[in-house]
Protein backbone atom coordinates (compact mmCIF):
# COMPACT_ATOMS: atom_id res chain seq x y z
CA UNK A 1 0.00 0.00 0.00
CA UNK A 2 1.19 3.18 -1.05
CA UNK A 3 1.61 6.52 1.54
CA UNK A 4 -1.50 8.27 0.09
CA UNK A 5 -3.43 5.24 0.25
CA UNK A 6 -2.49 4.81 4.16
CA UNK A 7 -3.18 8.32 4.48
CA UNK A 8 -6.57 7.90 2.83
CA UNK A 9 -7.58 5.34 4.75
CA UNK A 10 -6.21 6.98 8.11
CA UNK A 11 -8.41 10.08 7.82
CA UNK A 12 -11.65 7.73 7.97
CA UNK A 13 -10.68 7.01 11.09
CA UNK A 14 -11.55 10.92 12.06
CA UNK A 15 -15.14 12.76 12.91
CA UNK A 16 -14.07 16.09 10.28
CA UNK A 17 -16.18 17.13 7.11
CA UNK A 18 -14.27 15.67 4.39
CA UNK A 19 -12.84 19.43 3.10
CA UNK A 20 -11.50 19.81 7.03
CA UNK A 21 -9.94 16.46 7.06
CA UNK A 22 -7.79 17.39 3.86
CA UNK A 23 -7.00 20.32 4.97
CA UNK A 24 -5.32 19.10 8.33
CA UNK A 25 -3.83 15.93 5.66
CA UNK A 26 -2.15 18.31 3.97
CA UNK A 27 -0.44 20.19 6.47
CA UNK A 28 0.16 17.57 8.41
CA UNK A 29 2.34 16.60 5.57
CA UNK A 30 3.90 19.88 4.83
CA UNK A 31 5.26 19.78 8.53
CA UNK A 32 6.68 16.21 8.50
CA UNK A 33 8.33 17.40 4.53
CA UNK A 34 9.58 20.21 6.51
CA UNK A 35 10.98 18.18 9.42
CA UNK A 36 12.38 15.19 7.70
CA UNK A 37 9.72 13.10 9.02
CA UNK A 38 9.47 9.91 7.58
CA UNK A 39 6.18 9.18 5.95
CA UNK A 40 5.37 6.65 8.41
CA UNK A 41 1.10 6.04 9.47
CA UNK A 42 2.14 6.68 13.16
CA UNK A 43 4.15 10.12 12.43
CA UNK A 44 1.72 11.04 10.21
CA UNK A 45 -0.96 10.73 12.98
CA UNK A 46 0.66 12.80 15.34
CA UNK A 47 0.97 15.19 12.66
CA UNK A 48 -2.86 15.72 11.83
CA UNK A 49 -3.65 15.55 15.20
CA UNK A 50 -1.21 18.54 15.60
CA UNK A 51 -2.61 20.07 12.61
CA UNK A 52 -6.30 19.80 13.91
CA UNK A 53 -5.91 20.58 17.49
CA UNK A 54 -7.46 18.32 19.32
CA UNK A 55 -4.60 17.51 21.56
CA UNK A 56 -3.73 20.67 23.44
CA UNK A 57 -0.89 18.44 25.46
CA UNK A 58 0.74 17.30 22.30
CA UNK A 59 0.20 20.47 20.28
CA UNK A 60 2.42 21.89 23.23
CA UNK A 61 4.59 19.41 23.10
CA UNK A 62 5.31 20.22 19.61
CA UNK A 63 5.58 23.44 19.90
CA UNK A 64 8.98 23.49 22.34
CA UNK A 65 10.84 21.04 19.99
CA UNK A 66 10.19 23.38 17.23
CA UNK A 67 10.80 26.18 18.60
CA UNK A 68 14.00 24.37 20.04
CA UNK A 69 14.90 23.30 16.86
CA UNK A 70 15.02 19.66 17.88
CA UNK A 71 15.13 16.64 14.92
CA UNK A 72 12.48 14.70 14.35
CA UNK A 73 14.11 11.33 15.27
CA UNK A 74 13.06 7.93 14.63
CA UNK A 75 12.84 7.61 18.29
CA UNK A 76 11.50 10.98 19.09
CA UNK A 77 8.93 10.64 16.57
CA UNK A 78 7.83 7.20 18.06
CA UNK A 79 8.13 8.62 22.32
CA UNK A 80 5.86 11.04 20.66
CA UNK A 81 3.26 8.74 19.20
CA UNK A 82 3.25 6.74 22.37
CA UNK A 83 2.42 9.09 24.84
CA UNK A 84 -0.12 10.97 22.64
CA UNK A 85 -1.97 9.09 19.86
CA UNK A 86 -1.03 5.01 20.71
CA UNK A 87 -3.91 3.31 21.89
CA UNK A 88 -3.44 2.19 26.08
CA UNK A 89 -2.79 -1.35 25.21
CA UNK A 90 0.15 -0.79 22.78
CA UNK A 91 2.27 -0.37 25.76
CA UNK A 92 1.55 -3.96 27.05
CA UNK A 93 4.52 -6.10 26.38
CA UNK A 94 2.92 -8.70 24.36
CA UNK A 95 5.83 -10.14 22.55
CA UNK A 96 7.41 -11.02 25.85
CA UNK A 97 4.31 -12.88 27.15
CA UNK A 98 3.74 -14.65 23.51
CA UNK A 99 7.62 -15.39 24.07
CA UNK A 100 6.96 -17.09 27.23
CA UNK A 101 3.84 -19.03 26.14
CA UNK A 102 5.62 -20.11 23.08
CA UNK A 103 8.48 -21.84 24.82
CA UNK A 104 5.80 -23.72 27.27
CA UNK A 105 3.79 -25.00 24.17
CA UNK A 106 7.38 -26.47 22.85
CA UNK A 107 8.06 -27.81 25.75
CA UNK A 108 4.88 -29.58 25.81
CA UNK A 109 5.08 -30.54 22.36
CA UNK A 110 8.44 -31.98 22.81
CA UNK A 111 7.49 -34.05 25.57
CA UNK A 112 4.19 -35.62 24.07
CA UNK A 113 6.38 -36.34 21.02
CA UNK A 114 8.82 -38.35 22.71
CA UNK A 115 5.83 -39.88 25.21
CA UNK A 116 4.50 -41.09 21.77
CA UNK A 117 7.66 -42.01 20.23
CA UNK A 118 8.36 -44.81 23.62
CA UNK A 119 4.50 -45.66 24.00
CA UNK A 120 5.26 -46.75 20.04
CA UNK A 121 8.42 -48.50 20.83
CA UNK A 122 6.39 -49.96 24.35
CA UNK A 123 3.66 -51.45 21.81
CA UNK A 124 6.22 -52.64 19.41
CA UNK A 125 7.99 -54.85 22.24
CA UNK A 126 4.85 -55.73 23.41
CA UNK A 127 4.19 -57.57 20.12
CA UNK A 128 7.56 -58.78 20.49
CA UNK A 129 7.06 -60.40 23.64
CA UNK A 130 3.61 -62.31 22.15
CA UNK A 131 5.61 -64.19 19.46
CA UNK A 132 8.19 -65.12 22.16
CA UNK A 133 5.89 -65.94 24.65
CA UNK A 134 4.66 -68.32 22.02
CA UNK A 135 7.96 -70.48 21.86
CA UNK A 136 9.01 -70.51 25.65
CA UNK A 137 9.66 -74.18 27.00
CA UNK A 138 11.67 -73.45 30.52
CA UNK A 139 9.98 -71.31 33.52
CA UNK A 140 13.34 -69.15 33.82
CA UNK A 141 12.80 -67.52 30.10
CA UNK A 142 9.19 -66.54 31.07
CA UNK A 143 10.12 -64.68 33.99
CA UNK A 144 12.83 -63.00 32.07
CA UNK A 145 10.50 -61.98 29.55
CA UNK A 146 8.02 -60.84 32.23
CA UNK A 147 10.22 -59.16 34.12
CA UNK A 148 11.64 -57.44 30.91
CA UNK A 149 7.78 -56.64 30.02
CA UNK A 150 7.28 -55.06 33.85
CA UNK A 151 10.48 -53.29 33.48
CA UNK A 152 8.96 -51.79 30.25
CA UNK A 153 5.76 -50.65 31.81
CA UNK A 154 7.33 -49.19 34.90
CA UNK A 155 9.49 -47.14 32.77
CA UNK A 156 6.11 -46.21 30.72
CA UNK A 157 4.61 -45.07 33.69
CA UNK A 158 7.06 -43.13 35.16
CA UNK A 159 7.21 -40.90 31.91
CA UNK A 160 3.72 -40.77 31.52
CA UNK A 161 3.85 -39.06 35.45
CA UNK A 162 6.55 -36.95 34.48
CA UNK A 163 4.67 -36.00 31.15
CA UNK A 164 1.26 -34.86 33.33
CA UNK A 165 3.56 -33.52 35.85
CA UNK A 166 5.19 -31.03 33.08
CA UNK A 167 1.89 -30.61 31.45
CA UNK A 168 0.39 -29.01 34.70
CA UNK A 169 3.27 -27.36 35.18
CA UNK A 170 3.15 -25.69 31.65
CA UNK A 171 -0.74 -25.09 32.04
CA UNK A 172 -0.01 -23.50 35.45
CA UNK A 173 2.51 -21.03 33.89
CA UNK A 174 0.32 -20.15 30.78
CA UNK A 175 -2.32 -19.43 33.65
CA UNK A 176 0.01 -16.89 35.12
CA UNK A 177 0.88 -15.53 31.93
CA UNK A 178 -2.56 -14.35 31.43
CA UNK A 179 -3.15 -13.41 35.04
CA UNK A 180 0.67 -11.65 34.15
CA UNK A 181 -1.13 -9.73 30.58
CA UNK A 182 -4.67 -8.87 32.26
CA UNK A 183 -2.51 -7.17 34.79
CA UNK A 184 -0.68 -5.20 32.27
CA UNK A 185 -3.58 -4.47 30.36
CA UNK A 186 -5.11 -2.79 34.07
CA UNK A 187 -2.34 -0.64 34.39
CA UNK A 188 -1.83 0.27 30.53
CA UNK A 189 -5.07 1.56 31.12
CA UNK A 190 -6.04 2.63 35.26
CA UNK A 191 -5.24 5.69 36.94
CA UNK A 192 -3.12 4.13 39.65
CA UNK A 193 -4.65 6.67 42.31
CA UNK A 194 -8.08 6.05 41.40
CA UNK A 195 -8.74 3.25 40.01
CA UNK A 196 -10.47 4.83 36.76
CA UNK A 197 -9.58 5.08 32.95
CA UNK A 198 -6.30 7.22 32.76
CA UNK A 199 -6.06 10.32 30.47
CA UNK A 200 -4.66 8.03 27.72
CA UNK A 201 -7.25 5.26 27.66
CA UNK A 202 -10.36 8.46 27.92
CA UNK A 203 -9.01 9.50 24.68
CA UNK A 204 -8.73 6.13 23.51
CA UNK A 205 -12.57 5.83 24.59
CA UNK A 206 -13.80 9.36 23.48
CA UNK A 207 -12.55 8.91 19.57
CA UNK A 208 -13.79 5.63 19.14
CA UNK A 209 -17.41 6.12 20.57
CA UNK A 210 -17.08 9.65 18.67
CA UNK A 211 -16.61 7.03 15.72
CA UNK A 212 -19.32 4.51 16.09
CA UNK A 213 -21.68 7.78 16.95
CA UNK A 214 -20.72 8.85 13.20
CA UNK A 215 -22.07 5.32 12.18
CA UNK A 216 -24.68 4.67 13.66
CA UNK A 217 -26.19 7.85 14.01
CA UNK A 218 -26.39 7.68 17.48
CA UNK A 219 -25.84 10.30 20.53
CA UNK A 220 -22.78 10.67 22.27
CA UNK A 221 -22.09 12.79 25.32
CA UNK A 222 -19.62 13.88 27.65
CA UNK A 223 -19.09 14.93 31.65
CA UNK A 224 -16.23 17.20 32.34
CA UNK A 225 -15.80 17.19 36.10
CA UNK A 226 -13.72 19.54 38.69
CA UNK A 227 -13.77 19.58 42.69
CA UNK A 228 -14.89 22.69 43.55
CA UNK A 229 -12.18 24.70 45.48
CA UNK A 230 -9.68 21.47 45.61
CA UNK A 231 -6.30 23.09 45.89
CA UNK A 232 -7.34 24.76 48.95
CA UNK A 233 -8.70 21.41 50.68
CA UNK A 234 -5.85 20.24 49.75
CA UNK A 235 -3.05 22.62 50.64
CA UNK A 236 -5.20 22.96 54.57
CA UNK A 237 -5.06 19.35 55.23
CA UNK A 238 -2.52 17.44 52.96
CA UNK A 239 -2.29 15.53 50.47
CA UNK A 240 -3.48 12.38 51.80
CA UNK A 241 -6.96 13.94 52.67
CA UNK A 242 -6.69 15.51 49.13
CA UNK A 243 -5.96 11.92 47.37
CA UNK A 244 -8.89 10.60 49.94
CA UNK A 245 -11.06 13.19 48.34
CA UNK A 246 -10.21 12.02 44.30
CA UNK A 247 -10.97 8.54 45.42
CA UNK A 248 -14.29 9.57 47.12
CA UNK A 249 -15.29 11.31 43.51
CA UNK A 250 -13.81 8.09 41.60
CA UNK A 251 -15.77 5.74 43.91
CA UNK A 252 -19.67 7.71 43.14
CA UNK A 253 -18.52 7.97 39.28
CA UNK A 254 -18.23 3.74 39.30
CA UNK A 255 -21.33 3.26 41.49
CA UNK A 256 -23.17 5.88 39.16
CA UNK A 257 -21.66 5.17 35.73
CA UNK A 258 -22.74 1.44 34.53
CA UNK A 259 -22.10 -0.62 31.53
CA UNK A 260 -21.13 0.91 28.27
CA UNK A 261 -20.23 4.63 30.14
CA UNK A 262 -16.69 5.08 30.49
CA UNK A 263 -15.49 7.42 33.65
CA UNK A 264 -12.15 8.41 33.49
CA UNK A 265 -9.65 11.01 35.67
CA UNK A 266 -8.88 13.46 33.28
CA UNK A 267 -6.19 15.50 34.72
CA UNK A 268 -5.77 16.66 38.62
CA UNK A 269 -8.70 17.02 39.72
CA UNK A 270 -10.79 16.67 37.17
CA UNK A 271 -12.64 13.88 35.69
CA UNK A 272 -14.22 13.21 32.76
CA UNK A 273 -17.64 10.40 31.69
CA UNK A 274 -18.03 9.31 28.07
CA UNK A 275 -21.50 8.24 27.58
CA UNK A 276 -22.04 6.77 24.31
CA UNK A 277 -25.89 6.46 22.77
CA UNK A 278 -26.78 9.55 25.62
CA UNK A 279 -28.49 12.56 24.46
CA UNK A 280 -26.99 15.79 26.28
CA UNK A 281 -30.23 16.21 28.30
CA UNK A 282 -30.69 12.78 29.66
CA UNK A 283 -26.24 13.55 30.33
CA UNK A 284 -27.33 16.47 32.30
CA UNK A 285 -29.35 14.17 34.46
CA UNK A 286 -26.81 11.68 35.56
CA UNK A 287 -24.39 14.39 36.09
CA UNK A 288 -26.81 16.08 38.48
CA UNK A 289 -27.17 12.49 40.14
CA UNK A 290 -23.52 12.43 40.66
CA UNK A 291 -23.73 16.21 42.00
CA UNK A 292 -25.59 15.18 44.66
CA UNK A 293 -23.96 12.06 45.71
CA UNK A 294 -21.33 13.81 46.12
CA UNK A 295 -22.35 16.90 48.21
CA UNK A 296 -24.09 14.05 50.13
CA UNK A 297 -20.24 12.46 51.72
CA UNK A 298 -18.80 14.12 54.18
CA UNK A 299 -15.09 14.27 54.46
CA UNK A 300 -13.67 12.18 57.83
CA UNK A 301 -9.84 12.23 58.69
CA UNK A 302 -8.96 9.00 58.94
CA UNK A 303 -6.70 9.52 61.69
CA UNK A 304 -8.38 12.12 63.97
CA UNK A 305 -11.82 11.45 62.85
CA UNK A 306 -12.27 15.30 62.48
CA UNK A 307 -15.00 15.61 59.94
CA UNK A 308 -13.14 18.03 57.57
CA UNK A 309 -16.83 18.95 55.33
CA UNK A 310 -18.72 18.05 52.27
CA UNK A 311 -16.99 18.04 48.57
CA UNK A 312 -18.80 19.71 45.96
CA UNK A 313 -18.42 19.31 42.28
CA UNK A 314 -19.00 21.25 39.11
CA UNK A 315 -20.36 19.43 36.01
CA UNK A 316 -19.91 20.56 32.47
CA UNK A 317 -22.24 18.58 30.03
CA UNK A 318 -22.26 18.88 26.14
CA UNK A 319 -23.73 16.33 23.30
CA UNK A 320 -21.48 15.78 20.29
CA UNK A 321 -22.29 17.33 17.09
CA UNK A 322 -21.58 15.44 13.79
CA UNK A 323 -19.98 16.80 11.31
CA UNK A 324 -17.81 19.15 13.92
CA UNK A 325 -14.48 18.15 15.06
CA UNK A 326 -13.93 16.07 18.04
CA UNK A 327 -12.35 18.76 20.29
CA UNK A 328 -15.17 20.88 20.28
CA UNK A 329 -16.95 18.50 22.11
CA UNK A 330 -14.27 18.65 24.63
CA UNK A 331 -14.47 22.48 24.58
CA UNK A 332 -17.79 23.01 24.63
CA UNK A 333 -17.98 20.69 27.76
CA UNK A 334 -15.18 22.60 28.74
CA UNK A 335 -17.29 26.41 29.21
CA UNK A 336 -20.08 24.87 30.29
CA UNK A 337 -17.88 23.89 33.24
CA UNK A 338 -16.78 26.98 34.24
CA UNK A 339 -19.50 28.33 33.35
CA UNK A 340 -20.50 26.26 36.48
CA UNK A 341 -17.71 27.76 38.41
CA UNK A 342 -18.77 31.38 37.46
CA UNK A 343 -22.41 30.59 38.61
CA UNK A 344 -22.37 29.49 42.28
CA UNK A 345 -20.30 26.58 42.05
CA UNK A 346 -21.65 23.05 43.06
CA UNK A 347 -23.86 22.76 40.16
CA UNK A 348 -24.22 21.61 36.53
CA UNK A 349 -24.54 22.98 33.56
CA UNK A 350 -25.60 21.38 30.32
CA UNK A 351 -25.22 22.58 26.52
CA UNK A 352 -28.65 21.87 24.77
CA UNK A 353 -27.14 22.89 20.99
CA UNK A 354 -30.60 21.87 19.89
CA UNK A 355 -32.61 24.56 21.80
CA UNK A 356 -29.27 26.91 21.90
CA UNK A 357 -29.53 27.05 25.27
CA UNK A 358 -27.79 26.07 28.61
CA UNK A 359 -29.74 24.38 31.46
CA UNK A 360 -27.93 24.50 34.77
CA UNK A 361 -28.59 22.28 38.27
CA UNK A 362 -27.37 22.70 41.75
CA UNK A 363 -27.32 24.85 44.61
Amino acid sequence: MTFAAIVKAHLQQYAHASGRARAYAEQALALMGERDSPPHPNNFTVWYSYSAGEHPDLKKVLDILMASDEEFTEARSAAVFSKFCASPLESVPLHLIADKVETELATAVSLLQQACQDAASYGASLEAAEGQAAGIRHADDLIRLLSGILTQSRAIARQSRDVEGQLRRSWAEVGHLKEELAGARREAMTDALTGLANRKMFDFVLREAAMEAMETGEPLALLLLDIDHFKLFNDTYGHNVGDHVLKLLASVLRDTCKGQDTPARYGGEEFAVVLPRTEAADAGKLAESIRQRVAGKTVIHRKTGEQLGRVHVLIGVAGFAFRAPLRQLVERADRALYKAKRTGRNRVVTELRSEQKQVAFGA
